[in-house]
């Protein structure tokens, strides 16, 4: 069985969707009988091929990447990578047979296989990431409007459609109430992220973000938050770990509020070094204004940390409101600084909930992922034949 995978984002670049991506990869490396090569951008102007294990090929190609950016491709960026991973993929179609493609994100990388579908009639799958679903983000209103009909007809003639969470299906499904859209969420790596509660300094109560710094993250209401919170208890500290566009205005507000002696921004950190802050953490938050599943959310739940987030995307799916953290309303530090406050006032509490996010955690994989995933291959290629008789 042979792939043509597609996802404009691999680490170091992008955030979670690169992420699933090499996980997904990872695991795909223990299965022999599959060969997958991936189409990704590469981190500076030139052409580079890269091995994981015997059977996964990736092809990082240039797109002019913007070095000072490297957390979010801009939509110049993106079009770039549409047309110059069309071009490299025909290259690749004439020297090797491909059962299916494999898209991650509607557009760019679902309208590259369509186009192949099109002209190869190579069958294709769509994973919906986020945010290109409509409806997902404020921040692209104005582009739906204009995507909604090739957003549409990618899907249409898509083999399968999967969302990474059952929240993102129920809003793909608005757009395209009669297509058949399947779920599979992200996994775990329980080998990379577990817990470690030896590591904490007992000395503070620490709350870590962990996550791109956007401003759909909601990160400014949890500083917010945290200046409640800091001006009732002086032994609470906050760590924000990753980097992104609006991190020096968060930076600026910190200073303002006078937190800079409490809450850390760290800066980028390698995905293989983040684990160290969870490890000095109490508690998890991530107020988004919009999340598919939540890679970090994900990892935290593994660490065996309550969570606290807001109702979007695959939150519910994890976060079990009152069992394993809390589910906050979205812009509102209020309710924030009031849920915080529960865990900071209660180490039990903090253990009770600690307990049962391992508990969800262990039923998460990224091998049944990966399973999940082949399983589709073979429905597809089945298909395929199906159709051609």
């Amino acid at each position: 069985m042979r792939v043509l995978f597609f996802n404009y984002e691999f680490p170091p670049l992008g955030g979670g969707a690169g992420n699933a991506s090499y996980y997904l990869l990872e695991e795909f490396t223990k299965i022999p009988d599959l060969q997958v090569d991936l189409v990704t951008s590469s981190v500076d102007d030139e052409q580079h091929v890269l091995q994981m294990g015997d059977n996964i090929r990736i092809y990082r190609i240039p797109i002019r990447k913007d070095p000072g950016n490297m957390h979010y491709q801009s939509l110049t960026e993106l079009l770039r990578y549409r047309k110059r991973a069309y071009k490299f993929a025909k290259n690749l179609i004439k020297n090797n047979e491909y059962d299916l493609t494999h898209s991650f994100f509607s557009v760019p990388c679902g309208h590259i296989s369509y186009k192949l579908w099109k002209k190869y009639k190579i069958p294709y799958i769509i994973s919906l990431r986020g945010a290109d679903v409509p409806g997902y983000s404020e921040r692209f209103s104005l582009l739906y409007g204009f995507i909604v009909p090739t957003i549409k007809k990618i899907w249409r003639n898509a083999y399968f459609v999967i969302a990474n969470s059952q929240g993102l299906r129920e809003l793909a499904l608005k757009s395209a109430p009669d297509k058949e859209i399947g779920v599979i969420c992200n996994g775990i790596n329980v080998g990379d992220f577990f817990p470690n509660y030896e590591k904490r300094d007992l000395s503070y109560f620490t709350i870590v973000c962990v996550s791109r710094i956007t401003p759909r993250k909601g990160i400014r209401f949890l500083i917010q938050a945290f200046k409640v919170l800091s001006a009732r208890y002086s032994n609470i500290r906050m760590l924000i770990v990753g980097d992104g566009n609006e991190k020096p205005s968060l930076e600026q507000l910190t200073l303002g509020l006078g937190l800079e002696d409490k809450v850390v921004f760290t800066g980028a950190v390698p995905h293989k070094d983040v684990l160290q802050y969870y490890h000095k953490a109490n508690v998890f938050v991530l107020p988004s204004l919009n999340e598919g599943m939540s890679n970090t959310m994900l990892e935290a739940l593994a660490c065996g940390l309550p969570l606290i987030a807001t109702d979007t995307g695959g939150t519910k799916e994890i976060l079990a409101d009152g069992r394993n953290g809390f589910i906050v309303r979205m812009r509102d530090s209020n309710d924030l600084a009031e849920k915080l406050e529960k865990l900071v006032l209660d180490p039990s509490l903090v253990e009770r909930m600690g307990q049962e996010s391992l508990r969800i955690a262990k039923e998460l994989s990224w091998e049944s992922v990966a399973k999940g995933y082949v399983e589709l291959y073979q429905k597809t290629i089945n298909l395929r034949k199906i159709r051609n008789h």
